[in-house]
């Protein structure tokens, strides 16, 4: 394609001709043939960039919203790109579960932006994932997940051939709500790793390895539920030469979770308090707490663990 430029002719006292011109640009399919516009601005060269810039204030700027990008042009009234291909963009790439997210048919331009097209004509489709379902037009409802999911949807159109492609990524960010694990005070994910999907032996009350720790304790712990060797282990032994001591060793402790000794002069009734005198040395996996005030002819122990 050529471009040609015509005199521009002005009437006054006299006639005379005036023609504008720019810095020359070409591309696969187009060549302008032309000189500076006025006496400053040019062509700028680094590592990183190359820019056409004039000392006018004619500028031009474009911006999507979705990929965010911002094009700056400056020094030019207009500016010809080519398109390169069809494309499929989506408002979120990365949807929470239970929620949606909108397909955007574009073309891509050779200078990194895109062009939005209507949807109107095109059909949309869920290929593999989490999608229970996408409307006429685009879109895209997630549903329900134990952990960060890939979808693939697809659109084809009359205005190609093939079908365009888009990889989502949707989000477990509702971690006790799947499927027949839902609501049950364990987070799926954990449960899914352990015991799969929808197994019965998954319940918070349950204790499938016969270690006499239930899910729930093992999980709150940091255990294997379904490894009868591993166990949360409290041992409480004298101190030599301190008769009013007492040493509780208990393991594993984990950087995660937070432990708390506490004590009970029975154990029906009563109320369980933290100790008032210890040592502790805050140790992994092995933690050794003191407690120095042992006096008491009865004394019931045991550690609360709490993970954030």
């Amino acid at each position: 394609m050529k471009l040609h430029q015509t005199p521009l002719t002005i009437l006054a006292l006299g006639t005379f001709v005036a023609t504008a011109s720019a810095t020359p640009r070409t591309s696969t399919h187009y060549a302008i043939n032309a000189e500076t516009i006025d006496s400053g601005g040019g062509l700028q060269i680094s590592a990183n960039y190359s820019q056409i810039s004039s000392v006018a204030t004619v500028t031009g700027i474009s911006e999507n919203s979705s990929p965010v990008t911002t094009v700056a042009r400056h020094g030019y009234i207009g500016q010809l790109y080519e398109f390169l291909d069809y494309a499929l963009l989506a408002s979120d790439y990365s949807p929470p579960e239970v929620s949606s997210t909108q397909l955007i048919p574009a073309i891509a331009a050779d200078d990194g932006t895109y062009v939005v097209i209507p949807t109107t004509g095109f059909t949309f489709a869920a290929l593999e994932g989490p999608i229970p379902a996408i409307s006429p037009t685009g879109l895209v409802d997630t549903a329900t997940v134990y952990e960060e999911t890939q979808a693939i949807v697809g659109a084809t159109s009359p205005l190609f051939a093939g079908q365009l492609q888009l990889t989502l990524f949707v989000q477990d960010t509702l971690p006790d709500n799947y499927s027949t694990y839902a609501a049950d005070g364990l987070p799926d994910a954990w449960q899914r790793q352990f015991f799969g999907l929808d197994n019965p032996l998954a319940a918070p009350l349950l204790d499938p390895d016969g270690d006499g720790q239930n899910n729930r304790f093992e999980y709150t712990a940091g255990i294997v539920p379904t490894n009868p060797l591993s166990r949360f282990l409290l041992r409480i032994d004298k101190v030599p030469g301190q008769p009013g001591h007492k040493q509780l060793t208990f393991s594993p402790t984990l950087p995660d979770r937070s432990y708390t000794v506490k004590s009970n002069p029975t154990l029906t009734g009563g109320i369980w308090e933290p100790l008032s005198s210890m040592a502790d040395d805050n140790q992994q996996p092995v933690r050794h707490v003191t407690d120095m005030d042992a006096t008491s002819a009865t004394k019931f122990y045991r550690v609360e663990i709490t993970k954030p």
